[in-house]
């Protein structure tokens, strides 16, 4: 089944052009991947990344400070970024007669950005980030739970280890040389994709990219990322940390570390991950909030891609309820997975569908989803066949995955009591 046209083509300068016209609503979304997350940061350089996805809207060559929003708001647009590990991306999405508009911004960006760089906003955007990293990770109920999980799942010399926002010390660090070597590194036209959805016609699309990004130079192949990427897939025994701070209700956070995005057996793992904890008819629902009355309970696969990543479950509680029973709750119907039956998988199966075909029906997840794919996979065709992988998994792939892989022996626990709990 193939939802969606796709047409590839690559300038000489290496950016990856991938387009999706679609002419049934007059809007166009303009989408750049980079291939450079938190996995792509030395150590004594975390933060980096996400730094310069504030860095990035602070003006270039020809666009004044916040003026890649202001142009954007008054053609009636939208538009932002994104940091993760293994991807940053920026996006806008325009009435389509704007489509010059987002690709000249872009374009200006990834080109001209350094010059327009001063101390001074790198300093700003600095201190930004620092009162981001205090208020949702320091100065925030449960805020510093992946941090701590990550450094119980993945090795100091993972590249996973840390996390997106980086360390406080190393955004204080950063210099104006350690910004421009990391912009001529990783923002060159061969290390991104840009992705074009919407309402638009192909050859005069591409003669405008072709316009704004083909004087941009070729940059040098960024370096592979750094430290040891290959994992096994098991800690060799429960690791556990009890954190006893300033939170409203006992909260648990449970990971265990499994194979990643691009192995085959991710696709069992989000449809284990998806009976275990997604909706109101999924098992931890069911046998934790309707029956043990706890406040919360949901498990999510993460789509990473570097060695290993992380099948996650998390559950609040109220405040007469203990950690451990909470723990050995989710251990439980953890242990019960490979009983998963035909219903729940044929359910799960449909849900995941129907996840995939909403975020199709808009042009701007739509670009984003091919952006994806064309980063992490080299094939932006992927997104139309992933479509029918979901359909392939058996109840003995999904036994498999949660006896292999969700053992009480390759699981990490962090786990939040209210100060003054019994």
């Amino acid at each position: 089944m193939s939802l969606v046209s796709i047409e590839e083509r690559r300038l000489d300068n290496g950016l990856r052009v991938v387009m999706a016209p679609d002419s049934r609503t007059p809007i166009v979304a303009v989408n750049l991947w980079y291939a450079v997350g938190s996995r792509n940061e030395e150590v004594g350089r975390t933060g980096f990344a996400h730094l310069f996805e504030h860095l990035m809207f602070q003006g270039s060559a020809n666009v004044p400070k916040n003026g890649h929003f202001e142009r954007v708001e008054a053609a009636g647009g939208s538009g932002n970024a994104t940091t993760w590990f293994d991807r940053t991306n920026y996006y806008e999405t325009l009435p389509s007669h704007h489509l010059e508009l987002g690709l000249w911004l872009e374009s200006d960006r990834m080109g001209w950005m350094l010059p327009a760089m001063t101390s001074e906003k790198l300093e700003n955007q600095r201190e930004v980030v620092l009162n981001e990293r205090r208020q949702r990770y320091e100065n925030q109920p449960y805020g510093d739970w992946d941090e701590r999980l990550q450094g119980l799942v993945f090795p100091e010399s993972h590249p996973y280890h840390h996390t997106v926002i980086g360390s406080a010390e190393d955004i204080e660090a950063a210099t104006m040389e350690d910004v421009q070597h990391f912009f001529r590194t990783y923002y060159v036209p061969n290390n991104a994709v840009l992705t074009l959805a919407g309402d638009f016609e192909p050859e005069a699309a591409f003669e405008m990219v072709e316009r704004h990004f083909g004087p941009i130079p070729k940059g040098e192949q960024p370096p592979p990322i750094p430290g040891e990427i290959e994992l096994p897939f098991d800690l060799g025994g429960c690791r556990k940390e009890i954190v006893r701070s300033q939170v409203p209700l006992p909260r648990l956070y449970c990971a265990y570390r499994v194979p990643p995005f691009t192995n085959e057996q991710f696709y069992a793992g989000d449809l284990a991950a998806n009976c275990l904890g997604i909706g109101r008819a999924s098992r931890l629902y069911e046998n934790l909030v309707r029956e043990r009355r706890a406040k919360s309970a949901t498990a999510h696969l993460l789509p990473l891609t570097s060695g290993a990543t992380m099948f996650l479950v998390v559950v609040s509680g109220y405040p007469d309820q203990p950690i451990s029973m909470l723990e050995e709750a989710v251990l439980d119907e953890v242990d019960r997975l490979g009983e998963v039956n035909q219903e729940e998988l044929d359910r799960a199966v449909a849900r995941s569908e129907s996840m995939i075909l909403r975020e199709l029906q808009e042009a701007g997840s739509r670009a984003d989803l091919l952006g994806m794919y064309s980063t992490l996979f080299g094939d932006p065709h992927r997104l139309n066949e992933d479509l029918e992988r979901p359909r392939d998994v058996t109840l003995d792939d999904v036994a498999t995955f949660a006896g292999t892989h969700l053992t009480r022996d390759n699981c990490a626990i962090v786990a939040y009591e209210p100060e003054g709990a019994s």
